[in-house]
């Protein structure tokens, strides 16, 4: 299953990552960011982990991520971003938080295992907390239950999804169909099969068929959603 976009758990090129903690979901992340052009380094405590990283990834590193102390000897204050991926050790967790904010890097993302978790977090220096399993629940939700192909939520309330163009949008333009006003939502986007896709405007005309990338908060977005899967 593809992913709507990138940039949730991506940065620029130019920038530098450090992911501690190797596992799924931090394993999946240095993945992709390597594959967007980035310098990762990966640090977990298993070597087995970091042998299995070693030929994937810019360094990997197998060290105690939660000693400030072993943090700055590998040079980790140098870096742009660090993504804490500890998973199954909330303590881990936030005690290389704790080692990671003491090196004052400007952007950091943990992973959190609970609300209490996140809110802890936040408080002790994380810049983003990500709650993997509970996004790709809705996530899987939302497309179960309608005709989106993808879809992602944000703590604001506001949603971006990939769905199937609505019936009240076939054969006419934006400015025709008035989607805006008669739903509340934006529609950013339009692929058509076997043609690039496209940036909307209010002269693009939507076909049966097409794909759109819809944008606007939650609610309409999933109202929206609904029309698509009355066609």
């Amino acid at each position: 299953m593809g992913s709507l976009f990138t940039e949730q758990y991506a940065f620029s090129q130019s920038d530098s990552i450090i992911v501690i903690g190797l596992g799924t979901f931090g394993g999946a992340v240095a993945q992709s960011l390597i594959e967007l052009g980035n310098d990762v380094m990966g640090i977990d405590s298993s070597e087995e982990t970091v042998q299995e990283w070693a030929h994937k990834l810019t360094y990997a590193v197998q060290a105690d991520a939660t000693d400030a102390q072993v943090l700055r000897q590998l040079g980790v204050a140098d870096f742009s971003h660090a993504i804490i991926s500890i998973g199954n050790d909330m303590s881990a967790n936030l005690m290389a938080l704790l080692a990671v904010s003491e090196l004052n890097i400007k952007d950091i993302w943990v992973k959190a295992m609970s609300p209490k978790h996140g809110h802890i977090a936040q408080r002790i220096g994380a810049h983003h907390v990500v709650y993997p399993e509970a996004d790709m629940g809705r996530r899987i939700a939302h497309m179960v239950t309608s005709r989106m192909m993808d879809y992602i939520e944000f703590d604001d309330g506001y949603a971006i999804a990939k769905i199937w163009a609505p019936p009240p949008t076939h054969n006419k333009s934006l400015t025709e169909s008035i989607v805006r006003g008669k739903f509340g939502v934006t529609i950013v986007g339009v692929k058509r099969s076997n043609e690039d896709f496209v940036h909307a405007t209010p002269e693009t005309r939507i076909l049966p068929g097409d794909i759109l990338i819809v944008s606007g908060p939650k609610h309409l977005v999933e109202k929206f959603s609904a029309a698509a899967k009355e066609n």
